[in-house]
């Protein structure tokens, strides 16, 4: 009798253990860049959450559609890491704002103007191209003279980083930028993030279907998946690769046709 007691305490305290287990925290979304083989000076693999992938997104897309250099976006995405982690605060020293920490008493522009991401990193590019000589300089010097920080030797901290993702956001790594266990949950307003509306505000197109060249397909395919999350998108496919929700990769699903194509989590069929 006192075994059989033994056996059923020992039962219940492994179901416990097992119900505990299953109702334990889920995995954490977060996007992961891996740099492309032989790349000195750059990290091998950088992680962000999908708040910062879609801040890193915005800014390279918004530097695409000003057709700046590469260079000129390095330097945009190491400013952002440094003043705001790439995340779009609303508070900040004194009165700086938002990705870039812009002041509205130092001519930036309003505070509604300065917390939206694409006219800060607008205003951020048009800052830099008026430096002279810029695209020589090292990359803490160039933000300085567009920031004026307090610590401006901060900047070139972030450049490995930077580089890496600006490699990846403009189309120069395929399959280099994933995003994992994102909500695979369709928006409850369909219309609330509209992907045309925003490609046309950061990328200047709403062309996102059809043959794409190389490194331009690649480049909107990979922001489409830096924005999965805000866009609620299932699928994301270019050149016969194909990024899911689901899987939070990319695996090859057709041939190599220069194609590119979205769903969205919901979208009929």
């Amino acid at each position: 009798m006192a075994v059989v007691a033994v056996l059923a305490v020992l039962a219940l305290v492994i179901t416990l253990i097992v119900l505990l287990a299953d109702s334990g925290p889920s995995a954490r979304p977060r996007c992961t860049i891996t740099a492309p083989p032989d790349s000195p000076g750059l990290p091998a693999t950088w992680t962000l959450s999908p708040e910062q992938a879609d801040s890193a997104a915005t800014i390279v897309g918004v530097g695409r559609r000003l057709g700046v250099p590469d260079r000129a976006v390095t330097i945009a995405l190491a400013t952002a890491i440094q003043e705001s982690g790439l995340v779009n605060l609303d508070y900040g020293d004194r009165d700086s704002l938002g990705l870039f920490q812009q002041r509205p008493s130092q001519g930036w522009g309003t505070e509604d103007e300065i917390l939206d991401p694409v006219a800060s990193t607008t205003a951020f590019y048009e800052g830099l191209l008026q430096i002279p000589g810029w695209p020589s300089m090292d990359v803490t010097v160039a933000a300085q003279a567009v920031q004026r920080s307090g610590f401006p030797e901060a900047y070139a901290d972030h450049e490995p980083e930077a580089r890496l993702m600006a490699v990846s956001l403009l189309g120069q790594a395929p399959g280099s930028w994933t995003c994992a266990d994102l909500p695979a949950t369709a928006p409850e307003d369909a219309s609330a993030a509209p992907v045309a509306a925003l490609a046309s505000s950061e990328l200047g197109t709403t062309r996102l279907s059809g043959e794409q060249p190389a490194e331009q397909g690649w480049a909107i395919a990979t922001w489409l998946v830096a924005h999965g999350e805000r866009l609620s998108l299932e699928s994301v496919t270019y050149d016969g690769q194909t990024w899911t929700v689901a899987s939070g990769a990319w695996a090859t699903t057709g041939p190599a046709d220069g194609r590119l194509s979205l769903r969205r989590i919901g979208q009929p069929g």
